[in-house]
């Protein structure tokens, strides 16, 4: 059986691994969009990975109703606030408002590469181990539902097409993972294509 400490040494070697690397000139996000990166707002989010033979990364819907990526597929996290000790404080305290998720059942691992996004934000991963099959339950003003897809799949770089769409004038590339009925693109597929180069996951 799988244990929590297999699942977490796993993920630790990798990350440390892979960020022993220099892999900055094969990741990408939107910086070069960004006129000036020191206006971004600093903002984390939380990617939880199930402790199960098989891990999973748990993943939300926004609702429609919602001002920024309506009805987007998005990790727990949002904006750090000023009373936020770090960013790790703030992916923790987002995902315990989105979808109850106790901090105190996260197991950090630790950060990976930030994502600057058009929409204003410089965004810190921090990746956790949790417990499987934990009782989540969704924030309605923020969630519409939750998920949770397979770690293997996401990383896997058979499953990450790339697109070409429109936004804010430009022509820009993104990328698009579809997992079932779920349609996992832009910010939250780019950190998952930087996170399967930094793991080099299936490996």
């Amino acid at each position: 059986m799988t244990g929590i400490s297999d699942l977490r040494t796993k993920l630790s070697q990798a990350l440390r691994s892979g960020h022993a690397n220099d892999l900055d000139y094969a990741l990408s996000d939107e910086r070069d969009f960004i006129k000036d990166l020191n206006s971004l707002r600093s903002a984390a989010v939380l990617i939880a990975i199930t402790d199960r033979p098989d891990p999973g990364v748990i993943l939300v819907q926004r609702p429609d109703h919602m001002r920024n990526h309506p009805g987007q597929v998005a990790f727990p996290g949002g904006k750090i606030d000023p009373e936020d000790k770090d960013a790790v404080h703030a992916a923790l305290r987002e995902a315990e408002e989105e979808v109850q998720l106790d901090p105190a059942k996260v197991d950090i691992i630790g950060p990976t590469d930030r994502y600057h996004s058009g929409s204003g934000y410089n965004i810190q991963p921090i990746i956790g181990v949790i417990p499987p099959d934990l009782p989540l339950v969704p924030c309605p003003d923020e969630v519409d539902d939750w998920f949770e897809a397979p770690l293997d799949f996401v990383l896997d770089p058979r499953n990450q097409n790339t697109h070409v769409g429109e936004w804010r004038g430009d022509r820009r590339q993104y990328y698009q993972i579809n997992w079932q009925n779920r349609r996992i693109w832009g910010i939250t597929a780019g950190i998952l294509v930087n996170l399967s180069k930094r793991l080099d996951w299936l490996s």
